[in-house]
């Protein structure tokens, strides 16, 4: 009999971006998730960001890095969705075997300020409320290492977010807010979020990364009011 593992490791190496470890849950094919989904249960979380190595390191990258850390926990790697507008993990998130909702997990393939027409196709095509995406993304009026979320409000010059109400036709998606911080000095702001991380901010980056992608997953499980009494501070 061939074991759990060895059958892993033989789709692994069959075809290594569409499978999952052993334990999670692995994403289907575009067609059977939309089909086995309903408008009900399905979340959509988009990582705001700019593709390309060049940009990776970026303070203005903190969606990406919270939406690859989300795709670890599901045991999944990006692919292109496709629409060819945006890399998609699909599956569930929560504990290994467990029946937690249905997740498409979203990096645009845009530059920051067309995010909006990516996450709109995707939204149209899994069928998602605005309701249902919860944008991660940069705040430079919060201190960095911190977080605040909320559901709704104005874009503070985010043209991540401006471009997603401008797609959506809406500003009542959920947003989990990371922290970076003001510029120090005369720094233009420009500059500052299109910059990578100093070497301080870089050592406490990765718990800044998991406890926004714990948010996530609090906000999906538990709702908002309990995910702000936890995770706003």
């Amino acid at each position: 009999m061939i074991t759990s593992r060895l059958r892993w490791f033989l789709g692994r190496l069959i075809s290594p971006a569409r499978t999952s470890a052993p334990g999670s849950t692995a994403a289907p094919d575009e067609e059977t998730f939309v089909a086995d989904a309903t408008t009900a249960d399905v979340w959509l979380v988009v990582g705001l960001g700019n593709p390309g190595p060049s940009y990776a390191g970026h303070r203005h990258n903190i969606g990406y890095l919270v939406v690859d850390e989300l795709a670890r926990r599901m045991g999944s790697g990006f692919r292109a969705h496709k629409s060819g507008r945006a890399d998609v993990v699909e599956g569930r998130l929560g504990a290994p075997g467990a029946p937690g909702p249905r997740v498409v997990l979203a990096k645009s393939r845009s530059y920051m300020n067309e995010s909006g027409g990516p996450v709109k196709a995707l939204a149209t095509f899994y069928k998602v409320p605005a309701d249902r995406v919860i944008a991660i993304h940069d705040e430079l009026d919060i201190d960095f290492g911190t977080l605040r979320i909320k559901k709704g409000g104005g874009d503070n010059g985010h043209n991540g977010l401006k471009s997603m109400r401008s797609s959506l036709g809406t500003g009542d998606f959920f947003r989990v807010r990371a922290g970076i911080g003001r510029p120090p000095g005369r720094q233009e702001v420009a500059d500052f979020v299109l910059s990578n991380y100093g070497t301080t901010e870089r050592k406490e980056l990765p718990f800044q990364i998991d406890s926004a992608a714990d948010a996530v997953e609090s906000l999906i499980a538990d709702g908002l009011e309990k995910t702000q009494s936890r995770f706003n501070s």
